[in-house]
């Protein structure tokens, strides 16, 4: 699809249901790769299922993890994934082959991991009950420092540009640190009251970056008013956006690809609100089906399209696209009924008898060059400090299709097949991969997922309210 025809003029949020993307399996987190051409979404039974956004077609299935996919990440060219289970592993995957080239071994639950946005050799990782973790795919690891507070619920987060580390604790403070000295250049304290910082997310374009707290505030910052304040600044928001009538909780929150929207999915129930960054008003909510709960949120790189999940299905939200026929011929007149159209006698002619005779020379066609063989770089695709795309950029995965070579009856002929052709020596086996254990200090080991826990205490719940009514009857 060309970037450059889509409407530009209207409004760039969701507007209604679009369709659902099975998994077969229960789908529990999923993301975009950087052009927005795969989704890949993490299953409840460890598969990742790597869909084709354009085709809505299931383009691979990796069988990643024996235990749920808690955590999923892209790396910036599309040929890494990055996963992570709640049987406390974290693998990188090679898209293309399928093939596992790394795996971890941590401690405690991990309940994030992050691709370095510019370098697919160093990625973050959150693990439960312990500061935030730097690792190099050579098995080296670093510690994120606590700050004064030294406490342990700790969400951190790459910057756009991953040359900054972002870390919330659970009473309210924000600390920056430069990656990958991890030297404090700014904190602050969200509120003057102690809330606990939920996640931080980045826009795709811009300085921007949002807090979600559990006092139920979304607030929008500038990077670079942050790091202009230093340590211990007090930044104003941008925007503090919230649901003043119904006091929702935030699931999961997000910027849309142009930085200008902030997507936020309820806690309670399938809800989506979608507020403009720059004023900070309410512009929509999309309502899912009834009962269910929202487990991720994630908006496409580049089109007004957001994907969420809930019960396991992932579920398409897009704008209803009109047929605009005159912004390809400006003289074109679009009708909304037939009309009798009456033809000049000369329109067809060679030479046009009627027309008017002109002052001065006649214009003359002349042969213009047409460029065909050079590809201008889609601005939707680079990043605010780039000028061309990355030329080994995964936008596709590429399918080989089964081809028989057939007689006129529709026999093969094997025959024809196998003339002058080399005999195909089966594909190397790859050596296993490395795997490396993460030793970290003062973790919980037997502390379970919290993905886990969730659902054992949904299970209790259900139970006890059985019994009690068996009791009673």
């Amino acid at each position: 699809m060309n970037l450059e025809l889509l409407e530009c003029f209207g409004q760039n949020y969701p507007e209604e249901f679009d369709g659902s993307l099975d998994c077969i399996s229960l789908a529990v987190t999923c993301a975009f790769n950087k052009y927005g051409t795969l989704l890949a979404v993490g299953c409840n039974d460890g598969r990742i299922v790597v869909w084709d956004f354009y085709t809505r077609g299931i383009a691979k299935i990796i069988s990643a993890h024996m235990h749920p996919v808690c955590s999923i990440s892209w790396s910036r060219n599309g040929h890494k994934l990055l996963s992570a289970s709640t049987d406390n592993t974290v693998c990188i995957w090679d898209v293309l082959t399928s093939d596992c080239d790394l795996k971890y071994r941590f401690p405690s639950p991990v309940l994030k991991v992050q691709f370095q946005p510019r370098n697919d050799k160093v990625f973050l990782v959150c693990p439960m009950g312990h500061a935030a973790v730097i690792v190099n795919t050579d098995g080296n690891h670093g510690i994120v420092p606590l700050g004064e507070e030294s406490d342990l619920a700790i969400v951190a987060s790459f910057d756009r540009q991953g040359s900054h580390i972002y870390t919330g604790n659970a009473k309210g403070k924000i600390l920056v640190f430069s990656c990958p000295e991890l030297t404090l250049k700014a904190s602050f304290k969200i509120a003057p009251s102690a809330t606990a910082v939920k996640s931080i997310e980045f826009a795709r374009r811009g300085d921007c970056f949002l807090v979600n707290t559990a006092d139920r505030v979304i607030r929008v910052y500038n990077s670079k008013e942050v790091l202009t304040c230093g340590t211990d600044g007090e930044p104003q928001p941008i925007q503090k956006l919230q649901d003043l009538v119904n006091k929702t909780m935030w699931k999961k929150c997000c910027f849309s690809g142009d930085g200008e929207y902030v997507c936020a999915g309820s806690a309670r129930q399938h809800a989506l609100y979608i507020w403009e960054k720059s004023i900070g008003n309410l512009v929509k909510i999309l309502h899912g089906p009834k009962g269910e709960l929202l487990l991720d949120v994630v908006w496409h790189p580049v089109r007004p399209i957001v994907a969420s999940i809930s019960s396991g299905v992932v579920s398409v939200w897009s704008q209803n696209q009109v047929e605009n026929w005159s912004a390809f011929a400006p003289d074109f007149k679009e009708l909304d009924e037939n009309v009798e159209y009456e033809e000049r006698e000369s329109e067809f002619d060679l030479e046009d008898e009627d027309k008017s005779v002109t002052a001065g020379p006649e214009d003359k066609d002349e042969d213009l060059d047409v460029d065909v063989t050079s590809v201008d770089p889609v601005a939707a695709f680079c990043s605010s400090d780039e000028e061309n795309e990355d030329p080994h950029g995964l936008q596709f995965l590429p399918i080989a299709p089964e081809v028989e070579d057939s007689d006129e009856d529709g026999t093969t002929n094997p025959s024809a097949q196998n003339e002058n052709i080399e005999p195909v020596h089966p594909p190397a086996k790859k050596a296993k991969f490395r795997e490396y254990e993460i030793h970290l200090e003062g973790t919980n080991t037997d502390a379970p997922h919290p993905l886990l826990s969730s659902r054992t205490k949904e299970k209790h719940t259900s139970g006890g309210k059985k019994g009690h009514m068996k009791k009673f009857k």
